[in-house]
């Protein structure tokens, strides 16, 4: 039997399992993306969201750099925008590196036109919260193209389950004294000190879990180069289970 953990205690559990599909790295985009996918740039966000779909998500998360960059056209927003209203699920994305959440972002764009969506750092400063779930999902929004530490602010505990998103480079004990490394960095002490119960990562292609602790930190990879994305079963009875699901093109 699972034992719920101290932290959750103090909330009242949700009455069915609740899923979430993480992903990250899609680069919606022109130039590169569209000749790879037949002039589809927005190829990876579409059998993204249909895998979350298939796996029944009650929320789809992606992890940063679901753009390529923030000069996209008009026409290939409003496609994006559109797979994203129609996901049938509330969307939670972190802008990344990428796609920084700046004052003229590619997201400010779109999130009128899209309101199951939700986007750290834009719609939402540090977290959003889904009551009905029993379910908290935050992050910090890559705000400029600067030096940044991914996990810098935490958020308390408010709900039963709390999910952390960051966008970043995992080193199990980053030196963020050497010139030119301190930025986007993510150590074991910093995936500890969430809290969460699950940890979605963006920045590397591969998928892979990483932290070495009790904490289910896991890197998506991107949809292009892993072909899956990783959901996430937040049993009712405290557990937490990842697995891998492929995407369909």
């Amino acid at each position: 039997m699972t034992v719920i953990s101290r932290s959750r205690r103090q909330f009242e559990a949700p009455e069915a399992d609740v899923v979430v599909v993480h992903s990250s790295d899609i680069h919606v985009g022109e130039g590169y993306t569209e000749p790879v996918h037949r002039g589809d740039g927005t190829a990876g966000l579409r059998v993204v969201l249909a895998a979350a779909r298939a796996a029944d998500a009650d929320v789809a998360v992606l992890a940063g750099d679901t753009f390529e960059h923030n000069r996209l056209s008009s026409d290939i927003l409003g496609r994006a925008a559109r797979l994203l209203a129609e996901a049938a699920m509330p969307v939670v994305i972190l802008p990344g590196n990428h796609d920084p959440a700046i004052p003229d972002s590619v997201f400010h764009r779109i999130v009128a036109d899209v309101p199951n969506l939700c986007v750290l750092g834009i719609t939402h400063d540090l977290a959003v919260p889904f009551p009905a779930l029993g379910l908290e999902i935050w992050g910090n929004a890559h705000r400029d193209y600067g030096d940044m530490d991914p996990l810098s602010r935490l958020s308390p505990r408010r709900t039963f389950w709390q999910i952390a998103m960051a966008h970043g480079h995992y080193e199990k004990r980053p030196d963020r004294a050497t010139h030119l490394r301190p930025s986007w960095l993510i150590g074991d002490d910093e995936i500890a000190a969430t809290g969460a119960d699950y940890v979605a990562l963006g920045h590397w292609n591969r998928a892979v879990r990483v932290g070495g602790g009790a904490i289910e930190a896991h890197y998506s990879g991107s949809p292009d180069h892993a072909g899956t994305v990783n959901p996430v079963r937040l049993n009712r009875g405290g557990g937490v289970t990842v697995t891998r699901a492929p995407v369909q093109w």
